[in-house]
């Protein structure tokens, strides 16, 4: 059975019910997975035998909520190499802003500089056009876990 870590950074609570729907919905598809609440990830760095799904909100000028900001530090500071992880985003954000979906933009960059590679192309829901994330992101892990498959066939 394959582990999936899932990682959130929220402001009002979107990201986090995305997560939640998506652990519930991994469990139903064979995965293990696990949600990491932001308190307990002061050190994590994603074990690269398992997957890494990144569910973040956008905050301010395209910035990082608070809750995962301190991990994003960490590991910018830290620079784990990490070039068998394989990780996907979601990032949600409001497009009348120039920063749509900046948070999950910048999750992104840092895991591509840790060598790490993306699993699937980063899903980015827009609140101006969807009312419920968590059904985009369902959709979306059909999509992900096909990925999945076609990488344990390969």
């Amino acid at each position: 059975m394959k582990r999936v870590n899932l990682v959130f950074g929220t402001v009002y609570g979107s990201a986090q019910f995305v997560a939640e729907t998506l652990e519930q919905e991994l469990g139903s598809l064979g995965y293990q997975a696990r949600l990491w609440q932001p308190d307990e990830l002061d050190g994590f760095v994603p074990p690269q035998d398992e997957y890494l799904i990144l569910v973040c909100s956008t905050t301010g000028q395209g910035d990082l909520p608070d809750d995962i900001l301190p991990w994003f530090h960490g590991l910018s500071s830290a620079a784990p190499y990490l070039p068998e992880l394989k990780y996907s985003v979601i990032a949600l954000g409001d497009s009348s802003y120039e920063t749509f979906c900046g948070a999950g933009k910048q999750l992104d960059s840092l895991f591509a500089e840790l060598g790490a590679t993306r699993l699937s192309e980063r899903l980015e829901i827009d609140a101006c056009e969807t009312m419920e994330p968590e059904l985009a992101a369902k959709a979306w892990l059909l999509h992900w876990h096909r990925s999945v498959e076609a990488e344990l066939a390969a």
